[in-house]
């Protein structure tokens, strides 16, 4: 089973505001629409998470569901850096999801060897995602990325752990941390892209 781990690296989560007359209509609509998408990401993983932990018949919809988000994410990059690099974005966010319920469902099994496999791997692809974003904007540097999917890794896994143990209060306790820390994400992508286009974002 998985050890608990705590305790992550800080890294910046607030939107520019380039010009004192504050945020823009198009930065804020970013922003809503990137909180949305990380809300929806971390939403439909719990609800995954449940539905294997359980055994529920619903599991196979689920987690068809949680599959769409890499899409959405992508859609919300694309306008900005093309197709291939939100598809190659859309393709890392898709392994992350499936190595992740290759894990829990070890982690369920009881089989050590396979879930710390898949929990290397999934190490690896966030760094691979951190390493990716970073060639593509310079206000998102593997300093900062790389924390911060690690942290979004560990409280994922936390969650796993907690519901398979049948923690319940537990498992909601790190539920209200992912989601805060999903949205500091959020505003980090939104940040990034807002300082790397101004002239789309402000007049």
């Amino acid at each position: 089973m998985f050890a608990y781990h705590m305790g992550f690296m800080p890294y910046r989560s607030t939107i520019a505001h380039p010009t004192s007359c504050g945020i823009s209509m198009a930065a804020l609509q970013l922003s809503n629409a990137m909180r949305m998408v990380w809300e929806q990401h971390v939403a439909w993983t719990r609800m995954t998470i449940i539905s294997i932990a359980a055994s529920l018949p619903d599991e196979k919809l689920v987690t068809q569901r949680l599959l769409q988000t890499p899409s959405d994410m992508a859609a919300l990059l694309k306008p900005y850096y093309g197709n291939q690099i939100a598809s190659k974005f859309e393709a890392l966010m898709r392994d992350h999801l499936i190595i992740a319920d290759q894990l829990v469902k070890a982690a369920k099994a009881g089989d050590t060897a396979k879930a710390a496999d898949a929990e290397k791997r999934w190490y690896a692809n966030a760094d691979e995602i951190a390493l990716f974003l970073s060639s593509i904007n310079p206000y998102w540097p593997v300093s900062e990325m790389q924390p911060m999917l690690h942290e979004h890794l560990a409280l994922t896994k936390n969650e796993a752990v907690y519901r398979l143990q049948g923690n319940f209060a537990a498992d909601i306790a790190t539920y209200d941390q992912i989601e805060k820390q999903a949205l500091m994400m959020a505003d980090m992508f939104t940040n990034g892209i807002v300082r790397q286009f101004p002239h789309l974002f402000y007049m």
